[in-house]
């Protein structure tokens, strides 16, 4: 983390010199001291995410590729000549275990166009669809079974 804030505050800076690297440093330095002192922040975490960062980068491609068919599904249901579609509020629960999952899995249905999370309670989602086959097997989907699998490795 000490390494990723470093880059940012060269990044932000927008040069490189003597003066600003040395600050860099000491605040970098203070700030993750900081964040382990007082947010929680444990470096073995850290390490579990690095070594399974792959995951990670899998699960940013399948909601990519998720969020481009939705994108293209709602566009046939606009450019369809039958301007009829059935918008439906689907109820589901699901099995994730950690509130991060959950909204992950939350968040991951809003950005995928055609659906919005309207409420999650525990492990209970009430979701607008704009068609019903859009809110079809949501707990079953994907997302799901990703984030299982994420929850699994940490």
């Amino acid at each position: 983390m000490f390494f990723l804030l470093f880059i940012l505050w060269i990044i932000f800076n927008g040069r490189v010199t003597v003066e600003i690297v040395l600050l860099g440093i000491v605040i970098c330095a203070w700030l993750y001291w900081f964040m382990c002192k007082h947010m929680g922040y444990q470096s073995k975490k850290e390490k579990s995410i690095l070594r399974y960062m792959h995951l990670y980068i899998k699960y940013f491609f399948i909601l990519a590729l998720e969020i481009i068919k939705a994108n293209i599904a709602v566009i046939r249901i606009i450019l369809s000549s039958n301007k009829e579609f059935e918008p439906t509020i689907v109820k589901f629960k699901t099995d994730i275990k950690s509130d991060l999952g959950k909204v992950l899995l939350a968040n991951s249905i809003t950005l995928t166009p055609g659906t919005y999370t309207i409420q999650l309670d525990d492990d209970e989602y009430l979701v607008h669809a704009l068609d019903k086959s859009f809110g079809k097997d949501l707990n079953e989907s994907i997302f799901s079974k990703e984030i299982k699998e994420l929850e699994a490795k940490l």
